[in-house]
């Protein structure tokens, strides 16, 4: 089998004080992201070093399934709830699974 699996690392930066809400706010969106059929995994990574920063690891069967998951009502309200508590923009980089194969999600 072919890897095509989409990847999309998000990089957040929270506002300190806004930590514990943006986790929560965050852990409810995956929660809900993972029922979506377009969506292999989901992962909210938190660094150890500074707490503030987080890594979202969303891993896409296809490359549509991105526009997908941002039409959905959680992920529109994840959105908007962490909008004001984001100390810089977020960004993403987007990656083409490599390993394990595809087969492995």
């Amino acid at each position: 089998m072919s890897n095509s699996l989409f990847v999309v690392h998000v990089h957040v930066r929270v506002r300190p004080e806004l930590v514990d809400a943006f986790r929560s706010a965050t852990l409810e969106n995956a929660r809900e992201s993972v029922k979506e059929p377009g969506i292999a995994r989901f992962d909210v990574v938190q660094d150890t070093e500074d707490p503030a920063r987080f890594v979202l690891v969303e891993v896409y069967r296809t490359k549509e399934a991105p526009a997908a998951h941002k039409e959905t009502a959680h992920y529109q309200r994840w959105r908007d709830t962490v909008a004001e508590m984001m100390a810089e923009p977020r960004t993403s980089r987007k990656y083409v699974n490599v390993f394990p194969d595809d087969a492995g999600y």
